[in-house]
């Protein structure tokens, strides 16, 4: 409900020059979801790590557990961008915002040459307006106590603006899982580690990348639980829009 408001809301400010007014509405749009999982779900946050952020530009690279941790980054980070396939263009005048945003949508029906093209359009937007963007290195939300394969995009992204790239891990998969409908009370942790500068080695980094911050959501994790800390397990990535759901060994 809040979100088909804030999209008409928003409809009459897309016509003015710059984004400002766009984005100052999306900010309010975040805030009253977060409002809302901390009073309908029990869902409280918890932001970490704040002193790593670096100044000027830099890429966000974060675990994705869930529909809701975007809502508790997007706050933390002014002038953030981020990174979306053009499916979500489908829905009535969401591209519009998207573009106000500054998003980079990537072309994902135009093959492998066009997705490069449209990434490449989008970091030369973003760098020139020093922006932060962004990123889900994974490509998939994933279950809590596992990991996908980590996608080499946030190394080529990092490369080609020259900028360090934040690690990001959480444990709010705990409290809202992946596009589970079903919410938990709890404390999600949203936690910024160190920056990481992507190097010419992109093997290397992929790895460093995966580790860190897969540690550190298992860290989280287990924080949550009151538990000891258990690695997270690499699985194969869900089929083209499916869930993954490897307790029940499948995916839905």
């Amino acid at each position: 409900m809040f979100s088909i408001l804030y999209v008409l809301v928003t409809l009459p400010a897309l016509i003015l020059p710059g984004d400002t007014v766009v984005r100052a509405l999306i900010l309010s749009y975040v805030k009253s979801m977060r409002w809302s999982l901390r009073v309908f779900a029990g869902i409280r946050h918890e932001i970490r790590g704040r002193d790593n952020l670096p100044d000027g530009p830099f890429v966000i690279a974060a675990k994705h557990q869930s529909w809701g941790d975007g809502y508790l980054i997007y706050p933390e980070i002014e002038s953030i961008a981020f990174v979306t396939g053009d499916h979500l263009e489908k829905f009535p005048f969401v591209g519009k915002i998207l573009q106000k945003l500054g998003a980079i949508v990537i072309d994902t029906c135009g093959g492998g040459e066009r997705k490069a093209a449209s990434l490449a359009e989008g970091l030369e937007r973003i760098r020139e307006d020093g922006r932060r963007v962004l990123i889900y290195p994974e490509g998939h939300l994933a279950p809590v106590d596992y990991h996908f394969r980590y996608k080499a995009g946030v190394w080529h992204m990092a490369n080609g603006m020259k900028v360090p790239v934040v690690p990001v891990a959480t444990n709010i998969g705990l409290y809202w899982s992946q596009e589970d409908h079903q919410k938990k009370p709890g404390m999600a942790v949203v936690e910024f580690l160190p920056p990481m500068e992507a190097g010419e080695n992109k093997s290397a980094f992929m790895s460093e990348l995966t580790h860190t911050i897969e540690t550190a959501t298992a860290r989280l994790v287990a924080e949550g639980r009151n538990t000891a800390v258990k690695p997270t397990v690499l699985i194969p990535d869900p089929a083209k829009g499916e869930v993954a759901n490897p307790v029940s060994g499948h995916v839905s």
